[in-house]
């Protein structure tokens, strides 16, 4: 088998449950499989030469994608057994440098904590396509940490080294439009995580001369996207993303544009899951739209807000208990009944009660020193300022279901975004407009606690 070969999707399924195991793989059979494994890791481990290594590594990939489930249980059981860090060694290491804080003796503590399974990694690497499968190996392994909390440090090691081998400097902006490859654009279909598209039509009209879209790729995975970004070219700041997503939507003279609207921003690769690839992906496209098109002046999100009904529900009983809210508590519990929104009086009931509590929610409520929304988070992080909230800016069902349909507008304003990133990352200051941070005020005395959660 080559060792670019991925693992196939039945072998996955397998792992995950979702269809039966192999016959005839008994306990044994698998401990003996993994074993063969991990003597090769030790070998590649021992070895010296560049090309007899990169062969190995081949060689090793190759039998890792083709291990049976219980096999690949066995084998990542092993590596945590096996290529861990000697505490005893970490200790005395430890020891030595406390006594004597040498140059020598700190390279000896570095050289004994790192884990054993780094190197390995690193060697794996070497083989042709083993980055994509080392990939693999992390989003599987993600995929499977409820389960098995005890393989946390290989998926560990690999996002460390991930980090390294994907940060900012490696990683090259390309634009995509419909003469662009078909194999990369079936990946922005298959990919796609925030406005699915729906089929060659579809993503035919994203692509068209009002729109722009671009893609971060690494030379590791020179046709596979990293992220891509999907860009708008509006007249005047969208409120809605119903009408950027329809496909007979009619199409707008990119030179008349003043506003170039981001609306969908995707991590196409679950392995690299919280991988940081640095701020200001956003900037360089915006700067690249920007010396194209000099006519545009504004450079904005029409962004979700995917844990807002999530945050409402946990807070419904603290709102309940407090007499000035009591009815919103009671109104909430509705909006799990279908097209609620087409109740004219009720919509506007909800409009007055939401719009405020969700600009509560995005500038008051916390994950730790962070704003409570991912989606707040990452803009925030990338140098934005939250500019305004938008009632019923995605009707679809994901958008009701997630935040009732409110989406929110996050600005890009080029000069500031450095300065504004900076505020952030020191002091973790929400960088909102006065109309949002005006709306957030009216819900000033909600229930104790609802803001830390």
């Amino acid at each position: 088998m080559p060792a670019n070969k991925r693992v196939t999707p039945v072998r996955l399924a397998r792992f995950f449950g979702l269809s039966p195991k192999p016959n005839g793989v008994s306990p044994r059979d698998a401990s003996r499989a993994a074993q063969k494994l991990i003597d090769l890791c030790h070998s590649l481990l021992s070895e010296r030469g560049e090309v007899s290594g990169r062969h190995l590594a081949s060689e090793i990939l190759a039998d890792y994608q083709a291990l049976e489930p219980a096999s690949v249980a066995a084998f990542f059981n092993l590596l945590v057994q096996e290529f861990s860090p000697d505490p005893a060694e970490v200790g005395r290491a430890g020891d030595a440098y406390r006594k004597e804080p040498t140059p020598e003796n700190l390279a000896r503590l570095q050289d004994v904590v790192e884990p054993p399974r780094q190197e390995l990694i690193r060697r794996l690497n070497m083989a042709h396509g083993g980055t994509r499968a080392l990939i693999e190996m992390r989003a599987l392994l993600l995929k499977e940490l409820d389960r098995h909390p005890g393989w946390a440090p290989i998926a560990a090691d690999l996002a460390h080294l991930l980090t390294s081998w994907f940060n900012r400097g490696f990683l090259v902006l390309r634009r995509i439009d419909w003469q662009t490859p078909a194999s990369v654009l079936e990946k922005l279909i298959e990919y796609e995580a925030v406005h699915q598209i729906q089929g060659w039509r579809d993503l035919r009209r994203r692509l068209e001369a009002d729109r722009r879209c671009y893609g971060f790729f690494h030379p590791a995975l020179p046709d596979e996207p990293i992220i891509f970004i999907e860009v708008a070219l509006t007249r005047g700041m969208s409120a809605k993303v119903q009408p950027l997503l329809d496909p007979e939507s009619p199409l707008v003279d990119p030179e008349t544009a003043d506003s170039a609207m981001f609306y969908s921003i995707t991590n196409c690769q679950k392995g690299l899951r919280g991988v940081p690839f640095g701020s200001f992906l956003i900037k360089q496209v915006a700067e690249e739209v920007g010396k194209e098109l000099p006519r545009l002046k504004k450079f904005a999100t029409v962004s979700p807000v995917p844990d807002f009904r999530q945050w409402l529900r946990e807070n419904i009983d603290s709102l309940r208990d407090n007499p000035a809210y009591a009815k919103l508590a009671g109104s909430i519990a509705k909006l799990d009944q279908p097209n609620w929104f087409e109740d004219k009086q009720f919509c506007a009931e909800m409009q007055r009660d939401l719009v405020p509590l969700c600009a509560y929610y995005l500038v008051r409520a916390k994950q730790g020193k962070e704003p409570r929304d991912p989606v707040a988070r990452f803009h925030l992080r990338n140098g934005a300022r939250l500019e305004r909230i938008n009632w019923l800016g995605d009707t679809s069902a994901i958008g009701m279901q997630r935040s009732a349909g409110i989406m929110t507008n996050y600005v890009y304003k080029l000069d500031d975004v450095e300065r504004n990133h900076e505020s952030y990352t020191k002091d973790f200051k929400v960088n909102a407009s006065r109309e949002v941070e005006m709306l957030a005020k009216r819900f000033s005395r909600v229930p104790a606690g609802a803001a830390n959660q």
